[in-house]
């Protein structure tokens, strides 16, 4: 667990504490148009709102086509792994690639930070999709200006921090 205000409380609460959960908000849902490419380029647990999405997508067989570039620091911090595999064998529109910042040894996929080679290397033509950014606030921040870099307009970014967790 990191060293969050949040899990910090979580922590030290003594078993049998009740707590009151409020209902999630935003507006972070997959658009409409099925022509237009979806890109996500999401950290860690900021994956949360992606997998229902693309879960229904899956679901509802669209006809968007959506690469989903999943980073961690190791395979063993990357929440809902199993899921996607799972989503990227039954549906031929989507495309799931971990990259980790501390990939073991022999790991035969992506590496490293999500940097412009990355993002090129999985979205042909940059300017076509919707892309959605989602994790820690920093990185949220770096992959919006690693887009804006690459000539993507703000217009086409949305993106949801997920801040303290």
């Amino acid at each position: 667990m990191r060293d969050t205000a949040f899990k910090r409380v979580l922590k030290n609460l003594p078993i049998g504490t009740e707590v009151k959960l409020d209902a999630p908000y935003g507006d972070f849902t997959l658009h409409k148009t099925e022509s237009t490419p979806a890109v996500f380029i999401i950290g860690g647990i900021g994956v949360t709102p992606v997998r229902s999405m693309i879960a229904q997508a899956t679901h509802d067989r669209t006809a968007h086509q959506i690469t989903l570039l999943h980073a961690s620091r190791t395979p063993d911090d990357l929440p809902l792994k199993s899921d996607f595999e799972r989503l990227a064998k039954e549906n031929p529109n989507f495309r799931y690639v971990p990259t980790f910042s501390s990939a073991p040894d022999g790991w035969p996929g992506e590496h490293g930070r999500v940097d412009a080679a990355m993002v090129r290397k999985y979205v042909p033509d940059l300017h076509r999709p919707i892309y959605y950014l989602s994790g820690p606030d920093g990185m949220v921040k770096a992959m919006r200006a690693l887009l804006v870099s690459l000539e993507v307009s703000e217009d086409n970014i949305r993106t949801e921090e997920f801040a303290g967790y």
